[in-house]
């Protein structure tokens, strides 16, 4: 028997352009992974193996076949491009994406300082290949951006060809667009959306505090990233208010005993 609640938000269909939620494979095994798949795949559309993981994973391509049998869109972290970039091996990179069948390239600078003129360069040439997610902000939680600069630097890369741009936060949600407790810098992200489509942001959001501060501000149907495989399922709750955090979210209250 199905559930038949009313007053649950629409979330959108996969395929879905908006709505995505980006899940951060720090290591999973292939049966770890098939058992992610098994559990979580109608509520995942993307898959990134975090930072240089790929290099260091264990039947790599049985994972990312695994991963693309179920319809996901996969990619390996920026770290792994920047690490390319910094040793002049960019034409390397693209030729291990081409082995491995990658079609989702994430450009980032979180590690490393490049011209912004010259990261967009990158952008437009990755174009050619395969879908560009680019990564916006600093891993380092001493560099601060103000705001002009981050929708600068957004407004840049989209225009280069990027199919969205990440909010940057790392895995554990402390920088970027959050202080170091893991708070949201509020003020920064409002003023980033009066200039950015916020269907072409994705937060990163870990911290389940984090993913309800964007569900509440923008929806359900809001891009989140780096999510940790296990909590797919209880964000997709939260998503449609059937977690206490955002039960009465969508509720009509005249219509509620």
């Amino acid at each position: 028997m199905s559930f038949k609640l009313s007053q649950l938000p629409e979330r959108n269909k996969q395929p879905r352009t908006s709505g995505l939620t980006m899940v951060m494979d720090k290591g999973l095994s292939v049966e770890e992974a098939k058992n992610f798949m098994n559990a979580s795949s109608p509520h995942v559309d993307i898959v990134k193996l975090g930072f240089g993981t790929a290099v260091v994973t264990p039947n790599l391509r049985e994972k990312i076949e695994i991963y693309k049998s179920a319809g996901m869109a996969v990619y390996f972290g920026g770290t792994l491009f920047e690490a390319y970039l910094i040793r002049n091996q960019v034409d390397d990179y693209v030729a291990v994406l081409k082995d491995f069948g990658i079609d989702y390239i994430e450009v980032s600078d979180g590690s490393i300082t490049i011209p912004h003129a010259e990261k967009c360069g990158y952008i437009e040439k990755m174009t050619q290949y395969a879908n560009v997610l680019s990564e916006v902000g600093s891993k380092d939680a001493t560099h601060i951006i103000p705001p002009y600069k981050w929708i600068e630097l957004m407004k840049a890369e989209l225009e280069a060809g990027s199919s969205y741009v990440i909010a940057e936060a790392r895995e554990a949600g402390n920088v970027g667009i959050y202080r170091g407790t893991g708070e949201v810098r509020e003020g920064l992200v409002q003023e980033i959306l009066t200039q950015i489509p916020e269907e072409k942001i994705i937060w990163e959001a870990p911290q389940k505090a984090q993913q309800l501060y964007f569900l509440e501000l923008i929806g359900c149907n809001v891009n989140l990233g780096n999510i940790p495989p296990n909590e797919v399922i209880a964000l997709e709750a939260m998503r449609i208010g059937l977690r206490g955090d955002t039960f009465t979210l969508y509720l009509d209250k005249k219509n509620v005993n």
